[in-house]
């Protein structure tokens, strides 16, 4: 098979066509030989920062000298972005070779199920230290949550997000997502937990380790420069946004509280070093354009910070799904804008709001276009702001079909 077919494999497996259980993939692993169970993996949950919060500690234990496997899930760069060994993405090779032998167990899984075995099986197979793994949805039937004694569950900030699978209230999605705490391993939550969540989670691990906010100092909080003290030692992220350096704070306790000794000048060295798309990601300094995969109601609030300081200035391009709360992102991020551009994200067209639908509801809040495609959004948002910022967001998706397009774009400044 050409890395090709199996892409196209990969994708006509899906992801919602069948009921959320783990049978399938605990069968799909035993025929591999169980692979999860010869890794030493920190397992990471949560509605908003499980990416940013996961390449961070992977990037501590790269720095730290440790064969890291990193698995993440959705992509933006290359499909191969989802399996990672120290910052590697698997090769194309190899992807078709592990495929290969999965494929050879006849156990056919959805999508998520498939890469989740074959991550493992990859990881094993390449002799990783230490492995960093991402659920996709939730926690308790998420395929990751076959990890019978995880080193550390990690759950990052809870809100609200695919309500239709996990419940409409937060104790309900919090109950969901601390379904990968077992017996026994360390738990750490990221600050500023709602109330109600961090309820569920103390019920779940009564030695929950939380951050210290009373032991965080920020002493510059900009797009292109964030820099704290975190009980009295200086740290420093190429991630901007309040909200990273929360997540940062949840990397920080995890090393600590891990049995892996890893001293402070590493910590600080991987942080500072951390690269993740998508998150506030700054394609052009000047003019200013920033792609932000937010797509939620918190992730829209985190969003909106990174927003304050251009204020009335913005021209935002916005794709985003139907299934999402997208009212919500636009009541919390379009009061900053000066104008958008409603786009189709083609790519997920059948999930996708069309331009037309999503201008209509984006127009209450500031004058909104509507484009026929990715170029021409991107052209008409450069010429409405006229020099000033372009904020790109709505989707992880639209931020994976137009990241490129952009710095192409982009280069001519």
């Amino acid at each position: 098979m050409t890395y090709e077919d199996v892409l196209q494999s990969i994708h006509t497996l899906g992801n919602f066509g069948k009921p959320m259980v783990l049978d399938r993939v605990v069968s799909l692993l035993h025929a591999l030989g169980d692979p999860q169970n010869d890794l030493r993996v920190f397992h990471i949950a949560g509605t908003n920062g499980k990416g940013s919060t996961s390449t961070m500690l992977a990037k501590v234990f790269e720095e730290a000298g440790y064969r890291t496997g990193l698995t993440i899930s959705p992509f933006v760069v290359d499909f191969r972005e989802r399996i990672q060994i120290n910052g590697e993405f698997i090769s194309k090779e190899d992807l078709v070779a592990f495929f290969e032998q999965v494929q050879s167990t006849g156990i056919w899984v959805t999508e998520f199920e498939l890469i989740t075995a074959l991550a493992f099986l990859y990881f094993r197979e390449k002799r990783c230290d230490v492995v960093v793994a991402e659920t996709g949805l939730g926690g308790r039937l998420d395929a990751t949550n076959v990890l019978a004694r995880p080193e550390a569950a990690v759950i990052t900030k809870i809100g609200f997000d695919h309500a239709d699978l996990l419940g409409n209230t937060i104790t309900q999605i919090t109950a969901e997502k601390c379904g990968i705490i077992k017996p026994g391993c360390r738990v750490i939550t990221a600050c500023g937990q709602r109330p109600e969540a961090l309820a569920v989670i103390r019920k779940a691990a009564p030695d929950v380790i939380e951050p210290d906010l009373s032991a965080l100092k920020i002493k510059s909080c900009t797009l292109t420069e964030n820099e704290f003290l975190y009980r009295g030692r200086e740290y420093r992220l190429s991630l901007c946004g309040k909200h990273q350096i929360e997540n940062a704070l949840t990397v920080i306790e995890t090393v600590q509280n891990s049995d892996f000794d890893i001293p402070y000048e590493t910590v600080k060295k991987a942080l500072a070093n951390t690269v993740f798309p998508a998150r506030a990601e700054i394609v052009c300094k000047a003019p200013l354009c920033v792609l932000d995969g937010a797509h939620n109601p918190d992730g829209a609030e985190a969003l909106a910070a990174v927003m304050q300081p251009y204020h009335g200035r913005i021209t935002a391009l916005i794709g985003m799904m139907r299934d999402k709360d997208y009212p919500a992102v636009l009541k919390t991020t379009l009061p900053h804008c000066r104008s958008a551009v409603a786009v189709t994200v083609e790519s997920m067209k059948e999930r996708s709001l069309t331009a037309r639908d999503l201008q209509a509801a984006a127009s209450p809040y500031c004058p909104c276009a509507a484009a026929d495609d990715l170029t021409s959004a991107i052209e008409s948002a450069v010429k409405m702001a006229n020099g000033d910022p372009v904020f790109v967001f709505g989707s992880l998706y639209l931020a994976s079909s137009i990241r490129d397009r952009l710095y192409e774009f982009y280069k001519k400044f």
